[in-house]
């Protein structure tokens, strides 16, 4: 399997291998116990901390999957990608000329082509979930129509939603 975006190959991708799920087992409490403990302390050192937080603005996908998105909500989706925070504040950190932007912007595909455009010159991403957002219910051929629209329209990432009964099932294989 090979993903291409705008005729050139990105990632290749790696073949599905169901032995990655045998007798994979998950300590539930452990991870509830630690994932509730993540945000009562403090990891990372003050004098690191704000390197990391504009690290983290860097690699954040803004969102947008309301189902009543207009073409004005995508505008200022993307305005705030191209610029996450007041000036003033990249100005009080002498970052005002660093080019600090999200990661990406993602929205439906219906809505890929006015993010592209409102992104223009920007080199933000736009990102595109698809095979049927959010359970992944739709057949396979509209699944892989709406990707390829996605990615005609100007989409350089596509969110790959796989079936939630299928998941839920332990289906792997489909």
């Amino acid at each position: 399997f090979f993903f291409f975006v705008c005729c050139e190959m990105v990632n290749p991708g790696t073949l599905y291998n169901p032995n990655w799920f045998v007798g994979v087992r998950v300590n539930k409490s452990g991870t509830d116990n630690r994932a509730a403990e993540l945000g009562t302390r403090r990891s990372v050192k003050k004098n690191f901390q704000l390197a990391w937080e504009i690290r983290a603005i860097q690699c954040l996908d803004l969102t947008t999957l309301a189902g009543d998105d207009t073409t004005s909500n995508v505008k200022r989706l993307c305005a705030k990608a191209r610029n996450p925070l007041h000036n003033d504040i990249f100005k009080s950190l002498g970052l005002e000329d660093a080019g600090i932007t999200t990661g990406a912007v993602c929205v439906y595909p219906s809505r890929v082509a006015e993010a592209v455009k409102a992104l223009e010159g920007s080199n933000i991403p736009v990102a595109s979930v698809a095979t049927g957002f959010p359970a992944g219910q739709t057949p396979l051929s509209t699944r892989l129509e709406e990707i390829r629209l996605a990615v005609a329209a100007g989409a350089a990432e596509i969110d790959i939603v796989i079936s939630r009964t299928q998941a839920l099932q332990g289906d792997w294989e489909g």
